[in-house]
């Protein structure tokens, strides 16, 4: 099956946008020794050398297709000069910190590739496919009392949404909210007032299954906690959460060691989860019949993604800190036991005791270094265990999901973990749950979990650019493209629909290109592209006139219609 490589024009462009606004530059980790800068390596298969395409720079660089889709190094400003990237930028702000933001310089090597590539005109999206726009809404949209905020102004923005041709909204439905003080006693009213106002504005509506706690990822402007009664049942029993080697629980959400344990005042997660999904089907069953609600959004872990909890700032992460294994609470220890009785080798009951701390570098650690532990016989046991859970809560949930919500489309949100892609080990993508070494796909067992249940795949960091990373923060070795591609052609490959988000707010017209791009890869020669395309978020900035200008014209191209080109 050929896949997609990323494209040496989505690298290049990058560096030929040095007007556009430069993102916010993340806190990073303080290292405990100075990263080694990556060793040349002789081209692959033809490619550019060294300097053209950076997911080639390092000697764990992975190619994992042949179609590459042509150089778009156009100019989304329309400036007549092209400037070399790495300018001055008196005033960037620094954010605190985030692995989904940051700012773009140069180095000599590209300045010089820079040179030998004719600026490219504007690619024109018209008569391109079809691929619905949806906007997600505040986080607050609903309060902690089930009340909608502020419905006229809501309502306002929608019109103006629904006016510049945006096909619907995505909003969270928080399980903290609507079952926050007892079991199966579920409170919808803010629910239903706020879908009652979005089928008033003739919008489409995405709904996420949010089973996981808000609050502490950048944009959180609200705390919404996991319900009451199971806070309660947490304090008396804290091996509910997911927990780290050091024995710190986390309540962003449920481990999924407790999927099939009644510790849920007689239920499991599972069940919990089920008699949610069932009471949301009856519910809103009107919204469903008239078409109103289009897809829902199954929530599978922290922020709603299917991942483990393995950077939590709650527990002093930084960007571009490789995470922990999060296995150490007593359920998973007990599955972990058992998989390595069932092996022959109960001694591999264990979690890897030198995989460093949640702001370590893959070269500091015995397991996740070049050529460390995590390929050894029990490196690979203990990884294919630890990502396999995972792919079961996914299937175990979704099984749940198709007869909770039978006949509806629904889809699954996989979060993009890009930094340290480009070393062997792709050390924080381990600790997330994603066994994707270089020599490993680790995505194609979820793309086919996914098919098997007839869900799409929703995937982040659309609008990020690699060499901005590579800048900011060299010795964190992130490659967003690169990984955009895989995931996107491990859920190609098996025929599931593939939707995305940005990981950030973006205004500016570079970033809007960069994301039709991914959306729409020219010239692929299947003609795949996006299902759909969710932007984040709704807001009064977005609101601004000249923002909303720029956001209606994204909007048309998106929707494959003609609009002004710049030359």
């Amino acid at each position: 099956m050929l896949t997609l490589l990323p494209p040496v024009g989505l690298f290049c462009a990058t560096v030929l946008q040095a007007g556009r606004p430069a993102a916010a530059v993340p806190t990073p980790a303080t290292p405990t020794a100075t990263a080694a800068p990556p060793s040349p390596t002789p081209p692959f298969r033809g490619i550019a050398p060294a300097g053209a395409l950076r997911t080639l720079d390092h000697p764990s660089g992975r190619l994992k297709g042949v179609f590459t889709p042509p150089i778009s190094a156009y100019d989304g400003h329309c400036r007549s000069v092209v400037p070399v990237a790495g300018a001055s930028r008196a005033g960037e702000k620094v954010a605190d910190s985030s692995p989904l933001i940051g700012s773009s310089t140069d180095s000599g090597n590209d300045k010089q590739l820079m040179d030998l590539i004719p600026r490219l005109p504007e690619r024109d999206f018209a008569g391109s496919p079809y691929v619905p726009v949806y906007v997600m809404l505040p986080l607050g949209v609903v309060n902690t009392y089930c009340e909608l905020v502020d419905p006229d102004s809501l309502m306002e923005q929608l019109k103006k949404l629904k006016s510049i041709g945006v096909d619907g909204v995505m909003v969270d439905c928080w399980w903290g909210i609507v079952e926050a003080h007892t079991p199966q006693q579920y409170n919808w009213k803010g629910y239903m007032h706020l879908f009652q106002v979005v089928r008033d504005a003739k919008l489409k509506l995405q709904v996420v299954i949010s089973f996981h706690e808000c609050g502490g990822k950048v944009g959180d402007d609200v705390c919404i906690p996991l319900p009451q009664w199971v806070a309660e049942i947490g304090r008396s029993n804290p091996n509910i959460y997911f927990t780290d080697s050091e024995g710190r629980c986390n309540p962003e959400c449920l481990s999924w060691g407790v999927d099939k344990e009644r510790v849920l005042l007689g239920r499991t997660a599972l069940e919990v989860y089920f008699d949610f999904m069932r009471s949301f089907r009856v519910e809103f069953d009107e919204f469903f019949e008239d078409g109103t609600i289009c897809e829902i959004e199954i929530g599978l872990g922290p922020y709603g993604e299917l991942r483990y909890p393995s950077y939590p700032v709650r527990h002093g992460w930084r960007y571009p800190g490789i995470g922990e294994f999060q296995c150490y609470d007593s359920f998973l220890q007990k599955s972990l036991k058992k998989a390595a009785d069932a092996r022959g080798h109960s001694v591999w009951a264990r979690g890897p005791h030198n995989a460093g701390s949640y702001n370590s570098q893959p070269r500091e650690t015995g397991f996740l270094c070049d050529g460390g532990e995590y390929n050894s016989q029990y490196g690979r046991f203990f990884l294919g265990w630890y990502s396999q859970v995972l792919v079961e809560h996914g299937d175990s949930v979704l099984f749940l999901a198709k007869l909770a919500f039978d006949g509806s489309s629904i889809a699954v949100k996989i979060s993009g973990i890009y930094w340290w892609y480009k070393t062997a080990s792709h050390a924080a993508e381990l600790t997330a749950g994603f066994y994707n070494p270089c020599n490993r796909d680790g995505y194609a067992p979820i793309a086919s979990m996914l098919k098997k249940h007839g869900a799409a795949l929703n995937f982040t960091c659309t609008e990020l650019h690699t060499l901005d990373h590579y800048e900011d923060f060299p010795e964190a070795m992130a490659d967003p493209e690169g990984l955009v591609w895989q995931v996107l052609n491990a859920a190609w490959d098996v025929g599931i629909p593939v939707a995305s988000e940005n990981a950030l707010p973006c205004y500016d017209r570079d970033s809007y290109n960069k994301i039709l791009e991914s959306a729409k890869p020219l010239n692929d020669p299947d003609g795949r592209h996006l299902s759909s395309f969710t932007y984040l978020r709704l807001s009064p900035v977005l609101m601004q006139n000249h923002n909303l200008l720029e956001f209606e014209r994204f909007v048309k191209q998106m929707h494959g219609e003609s609009v002004p080109m710049c030359r």
